[in-house]
């Protein structure tokens, strides 16, 4: 497949590297930083499930150098969507999907007023990887999984390709019949963990060790199921016990990318994780005390470390 990637940081870093070993043709878009790191020393991947350092790899700061593309793998961070999706159209054909594996439920939406309904596909991804220094991508942990689908539910060509081109990469794969539920019941857990290893300052373990921390966790994210409820979306009620056992099957060290972005100082997404389930809660008529609370608190770092 003609693969891109529209900002390589630890998701699309690691995927496209999984993706490019595997002999599909990917280019990487990216800045700064880590642009000149991997022209010059290409990209490394530090993995559990396998290390991996490619030498020749094809990556560009202009989209639009790329040729079309027949998946393009959208990993920017919230904030830059709608910019990055107009930095994206010359790469736009007829049959390319976008899909997008960033936080929150707001990003397809942002894609499609961009780029139109029939080019975005949903998407999400389960994964903690980061970029250590520039040009090394670092996971941690063994999980490593993307799941993805049509939002008519449909098996179209397009999907069944890019699942087979993750399958001969190596990557855990599951195609979804019912992608927005699969969002929300990330954007649960997502929520969950960012809004309380960012605001607790530590990882999951002494969260959920902790029983005045562990209900708190499992307030926020049962706040998350009620609102989705209220959009229309079938999750059980008790949805959030789930997510909790599930929290407890995690490594202890595992956090969140807006916990490494706070501790590094830079800017973080909490308008469109906790703040976008306070706006909706607002709008659908839904109490949400906890994720108002994390909201506010991390408003102060919103842009990063105050002066």
């Amino acid at each position: 497949m003609r693969i891109i990637v529209m900002g390589t940081g630890g998701v699309g870093g690691y995927f496209g590297a999984r993706l490019a070993n595997a002999g599909h043709d990917v280019t990487f878009i990216a800045r700064g930083k880590q642009l000149a790191a991997i022209r010059e020393g290409g990209l490394r991947l530090e993995s559990p499930r396998g290390n991996l350092h490619l030498h020749d790899v094809k990556v560009t700061d202009k989209p639009a150098e790329a040729g079309i593309a027949d998946i393009v793998l959208f990993g920017v961070k919230l904030w830059d969507t709608a910019s990055a999706a107009q930095a994206i159209k010359p790469v736009i054909g007829e049959q390319t999907a976008v899909v997008s594996f960033q936080n929150g439920v707001v990003k397809d939406d942002t894609l499609r007023q961009s780029l139109g309904d029939k080019h975005v596909i949903g998407g999400v991804c389960y994964i903690a990887a980061t970029i250590a220094e520039p040009g090394l991508i670092r996971h941690s942990g063994t999980m490593q999984k993307l799941v993805f689908g049509e939002y008519d539910g449909s098996s179209s060509a397009r999907i069944m390709q890019f699942r087979d081109a993750c399958t001969e990469a190596g990557i855990d794969v599951e195609v979804s019949a019912n992608i927005q539920r699969a969002i929300w019941e990330k954007f649960v857990f997502l929520v969950g963990l960012s809004g309380t290893t960012s605001t607790v300052r530590t990882p999951i373990g002494p969260i959920r060790a902790n029983a005045r921390s562990r209900a708190f966790l499992r307030a926020v994210m049962d706040e998350v199921v009620q609102v989705a409820r209220a959009e229309g979306v079938a999750l059980p009620a008790d949805y959030a016990d789930d997510r909790l056992a599930f929290a407890d099957q995690v490594p202890a060290t595992m956090s969140s990318s807006m916990h490494n972005d706070l501790e590094r100082g830079n800017r973080i997404e909490v308008q469109w994780l906790s703040g976008d389930v306070v706006a909706r809660g607002v709008r659908l008529g839904v109490p949400t005390p906890c994720n108002r609370a994390i909201f506010d608190i991390l408003s102060v770092h919103a842009e990063g470390r105050p002066a």
